[in-house]
């Protein structure tokens, strides 16, 4: 069998790539990776579906424990991922995606190469801001505060195999699905010639 694929999609808060991951999901063989997160949980959110809710004491025992592929502190709060669910689902031919901030993202890079990093990038910054005021989540300060954090992790673009833009939703996930469809070909053909020798 195959091995999966590990994609790493990432994007400042606002971007809508969690938009893309949920279309994403929606095609065969394609399966997103839960975080854990210590934040609370926000209206409509469900606890092992969205994220895996946690206290921060028990998320500080899943880093002693090497139970983490990756972790990061973001905005006040811990946001990592379970290292044991991901490795499962790879080895079962399926392909994850690790919809994560660019900090955790380096961190798998350096643990998985193999995996494929793609950035998703908002058309500008004004439609960025405009994105995170009519979600009527943050406040003005909050919103500074990630458009702040937004060019640090714009920064790290460079260290990404792709960087999409996500101005029309349908072509933005049209664009990934090619990424992961021309990674598992790859895939297949390294494998097929290996087994040839």
């Amino acid at each position: 069998m195959t091995k999966g694929s590990l994609f790493i999609i990432s994007g400042p808060s606002g971007t809508g790539k969690g938009t893309v991951c949920k279309e994403l999901v929606k095609h065969n063989n394609i399966y997103l990776s839960i975080s854990a997160t210590t934040r609370d949980k926000r209206v409509g959110e469900v606890d092992g579906e969205t994220y895996f809710y946690i206290s921060k004491e028990e998320f500080k025992k899943m880093i002693d424990s090497d139970m983490m592929l990756e972790y990061a502190e973001y905005s006040g709060n811990y946001y990592g991922t379970p290292k044991e669910a991901v490795e499962k689902m790879l080895k079962e031919g399926k392909n994850v995606i690790l919809e994560i901030e660019a900090q955790g993202a380096l961190k798998v890079k350096e643990k998985m190469p193999e995996a494929v990093m793609i950035f998703i990038i908002p058309p500008s910054i004004k439609e960025l801001r405009d994105r995170l005021a009519k979600r009527g989540r943050e406040d003005e300060s909050e919103i500074e505060k990630r458009i702040n954090t937004a060019k640090w992790e714009f920064s790290q673009c460079p260290k990404y195999n792709y960087v999409l833009v996500n101005d029309d939703l349908e072509t933005c996930v049209k664009n990934t699905l090619e990424i992961i469809n021309a990674t598992n070909e790859r895939q297949k053909i390294i494998e097929k010639l290996l087994s040839e020798i």
